[in-house]
C-alpha cells in the first residue's frame, strides 16, 4: 500500500484546497458539538434529568434511584453505541465510495448491512446464538458474502462493475436478503416482536453487554479505516496511475473490503442495519474539507455520530413518551437527500 516519496507528495498536495489550520479548527468545533450532543443524548428522553443527577449517578450511585439507574444502565450505553457504531458506518461509507469511485456507495445500498443482518437473524433463530460476541462473527461473514455477491453480479457484462450496475446489484441483493430475514422472523411470533425494532435500526434497548462485546471489533475497524487515507488518495488518481506509482492496488482493495465488513458487521450487531448515514456523511465531509481522504475520514468519524445521535434524540422527543427508532428518523431524512444526490451530479463528484 506504499507509494514512493515523490509521487506520494504530489498525491497529498493535490487535495490541499483548504488550509490545515482551517481544517483542524473545523474538526475541533465538530468535536465540541459531539460532546454537546452526547450530553443531550444522556439527559433527554421520557424521563428528563439534569447535570446534578448525572454527576450523582457516577460519583454517588444509588441503585434505588430510578433516574440514576436510567442514566447508568440505559442512556450511557445507548450513547456509547451510537458514538462507535455511527463512526463505523461513516468510515465504511467513505471507504466504499473511495474504493468503487461510486458516489452512491453505502453499506445499506450496497447490501452489506442486509447481509450482516440476515446472517445475525439466521444465527439467532436457526443456530441458537445468544450473545453479540457469538453472532458478530456471523455478521462479518454475512457482510463479506453480500459484498462479494454484489460485485460478482455487477461485474457481468462488457463494462464491468460500473457505479450504476453496483447500485442496482446492491438493491437486488438487499431485497433478496431482506426477504430471507423476514421469512425467518415471521415464522416465530416472539422473535418478530423482539427483532422488529432492531431490523429498522435502533439504539433503544442496547445495554453495556452489547457495547463491550462489539467494542473490540469497532475499535480495530476504526483504527484501520483512519489509516486508509493515503491509499484512498492514490486510488482517487485512477487504478492505472496508482499501479504506476507503486501502490499495491489489489492488496489495498482486499484490506479495505475486509475493514468495511468488520465495521458494518459490528455496527449491525450492535444496533441493527442503519441506512443512509453512510451515504450522506462522506459527501458532507467532502464539501467541508475537499477531496483529501485523510481529512474526509477524520470528519466522517465525528460527523456521523453527531447525526446518528441527533436522529436518536429527535425520535425520543417527537413522539414522547414513546419513541421513533433511529432507523425510521434517518430514513425520513435520508430519502430526500438520496434523491438530491442522484438528481444533481455536481453534488456527488468524487
Amino acid at each position: 500500500m506504499s507509494v514512493t516519496a515523490g509521487p506520494r507528495a504530489s498525491i497529498e498536495q493535490r487535495p490541499q484546497q483548504r488550509s490545515r489550520a482551517a481544517l483542524v479548527t473545523g474538526l475541533v468545533i465538530l468535536l465540541g458539538a459531539l460532546v454537546v450532543v452526547c450530553f443531550f443524548s444522556i439527559t433527554m428522553g421520557a424521563r428528563g434529568v439534569g447535570p446534578g443527577t448525572i454527576w450523582k449517578a457516577f460519583s454517588d450511585y444509588d441503585p434505588s434511584a430510578a433516574s440514576e439507574t436510567v442514566i447508568r444502565e440505559m442512556r450511557v450505553p445507548r450513547t456509547l453505541i451510537g458514538l462507535f457504531a455511527g463512526a463505523a458506518l461513516g468510515l465504511s461509507g467513505t471507504i466504499l465510495q473511495g474504493l468503487t469511485r461510486n458516489p452512491l456507495a453505502d453499506p445499506g445500498i450496497m447490501g452489506i448491512n442486509a447481509g450482516a443482518a440476515a446472517a445475525i437473524v439466521f444465527s439467532i433463530m436457526v443456530l441458537g446464538a445468544q450473545s453479540p460476541g457469538t453472532y458478530v462473527w456471523f455478521a462479518f461473514a454475512g457482510a463479506g458474502i453480500a459484498t462479494v455477491a454484489v460485485y460478482g453480479i455487477a461485474s457481468f457484462g462488457r463494462e464491468g462493475a460500473t457505479p450504476v450496475k453496483l447500485a442496482l446489484a446492491g438493491a437486488a441483493v438487499t431485497a433478496m436478503l431482506t426477504s430471507v430475514t423476514n421469512a425467518i422472523v415471521l415464522n416465530n411470533e416472539s422473535a418478530l416482536n423482539e427483532l422488529r425494532f432492531w431490523q429498522v435500526g435502533s439504539l433503544a434497548g442496547r445495554y453495556f453487554p452489547v457495547f463491550w462485546q462489539t467494542l473490540p471489533f469497532l475499535v480495530i475497524g476504526i483504527v484501520v479505516a483512519l489509516g486508509a487515507g493515503r491509499a484512498l488518495n492514490g486510488l482517487a488518481l485512477g487504478e492505472d496511475l496508482a499501479h504506476a506509482l507503486g501502490q499495491r492496488v489489489r492488496l489495498t482493495r482486499i484490506v479495505m473490503f475486509v475493514t468495511v465488513a468488520v465495521l458494518c458487521g459490528a455496527a449491525t450487531a450492535a444496533c441493527g442495519p442503519v441506512v443512509f448515514v453512510g451515504l450522506v456523511v462522506p459527501h458532507m465531509a467532502r464539501m467541508i474539507c475537499g477531496p483529501d481522504y485523510r481529512w474526509i475520514l477524520a470528519y466522517a468519524l465525528v460527523l456521523t455520530p453527531i447525526i446518528l445521535l441527533i436522529a436518536d434524540i429527535a425520535g425520543r422527543v417527537i413522539v414522547s413518551p414513546g419513541e421513533l427508532q433511529v432507523g425510521v428518523v434517518l430514513g425520513v431524512i435520508g430519502a430526500p437527500v438520496f434523491i438530491l444526490l442522484v438528481r444533481y451530479r455536481s453534488i456527488t463528484e468524487l
